[in-house]
């Protein structure tokens, strides 16, 4: 959403942002290296571009081709500081929504910590002397230039290239950080898209993304909520899938349930007339709401949508990948 009426505010944060890379170009912020290397995932806007798929598939492929892999993550919500390896038990008061998600769907050990690098270091620890090379993935890191990293993946979309810096639009940074990247990971959903990126200036790689909705399959029609960046996205995904909404509720990004807000998607659920046989919500949210769901009616289920991320050419881009790490890597693993 742009916010015109804050375009004279514009100036200040890019001066702060000029300000930051005056220090990291002299050194005056530290960036600190792990052992091992590190692909960042990340993008220029705030919020609801696809980062947390996108990382789970990128787990999942490197697993497969045979590394060691573990995912950073800052744990945004969680209540305490101390770095710590997700449980997958845990709730996202311990360790954050997004890395709960990411280590039950990818399958692999994710750490969190404000600082990445001390989450990083007890990444490292916990692998000890593994026979397995270890890859770190940097969930949302794009920004985190503190710690060092060997690949930048970057989300990018039309909406992006339209957008203006915050607080008067949703960039974190102008377009022209783009090029700290190595690779663009752009959606299907746009044909024109890549040939504008290179008419722009852009010569690196770029990955095109298949993003999907998965929706469970329902009798009636549901209520549908959310606290996500984009609730907009997510409502039109289950309208497209045949979804029929009869009620929907859009609370804020990262938002903490209550038992009050339980009861009032019941009495929406329950208005006369309305006939709803379900909520419907993202695993996000589920993971969020925790043990309040007890509180739901038996003949009130609460279902998910499943995002998934495909990389199209998918093998090509893992060679890419799997090549870049073996090129200017290999000192991890000596």
């Amino acid at each position: 959403m742009k916010r015109p009426m804050l375009l004279p505010l514009v100036p200040l944060y890019a001066a702060g942002l000029a300000l930051r890379e005056l220090r990291l170009s002299h050194g005056w912020e530290p960036i600190r290296r792990l052992r091992y290397p590190v692909i960042s995932i990340g993008n220029l806007s705030t919020g609801g571009s696809g980062k947390t798929p996108l990382v789970i598939a990128l787990a999942r492929l490197l697993s497969q081709r045979g590394f060691h892999v573990d995912v950073l993550s800052r744990g945004y919500g969680r209540r305490s500081a101390v770095p710590l390896r997700v449980d997958l038990n845990g709730s996202a008061d311990q360790f954050g929504d997004e890395p709960l998600l990411i280590a039950r769907e990818a399958g692999v050990q994710v750490y969190v910590a404000p600082d990445r690098y001390d989450a990083g270091v007890l990444a490292e620890a916990d692998a000890g002397q593994n026979e397995q090379p270890l890859v770190h993935i940097l969930d949302d890191g794009f920004q985190h230039r503190q710690l060092h990293r060997d690949i930048d993946i970057l989300l990018v979309s039309r909406k992006d290239w339209d957008d203006h810096l915050l607080p008067a639009g949703n960039l974190r940074e102008a377009l022209r950080a783009t090029l700290r990247a190595n690779v663009l990971a752009i959606p299907t959903d746009d044909p024109n898209f890549e040939a504008e990126l290179r008419s722009w200036g852009w010569t690196g790689s770029i990955w095109r993304l298949h993003r999907r909705m998965e929706t469970p399959q329902v009798p009636g029609p549901v209520v549908a909520f959310c606290g996500i960046a984009r609730p907009e996205q997510f409502f039109a995904g289950l309208e497209a899938a045949g979804v029929k909404i009869a009620g929907r509720l859009a609370f804020r990004d990262h938002f903490s349930y209550r038992t009050a807000d339980l009861n009032d998607l019941i009495d929406l659920a329950t208005l006369p007339g309305r006939g709803v046989c379900a909520l419907i919500t993202t695993e996000k949210d589920l993971i969020r709401l925790g043990p309040l769901v007890s509180i739901l009616p038996q003949d009130l289920p609460i279902l998910t949508a499943h995002l998934t991320t495909e990389i199209e050419s998918e093998s090509a881009a893992l060679e890419w990948l799997v090549a870049r790490l073996a090129m200017g890597c290999s000192h991890a693993y000596l």
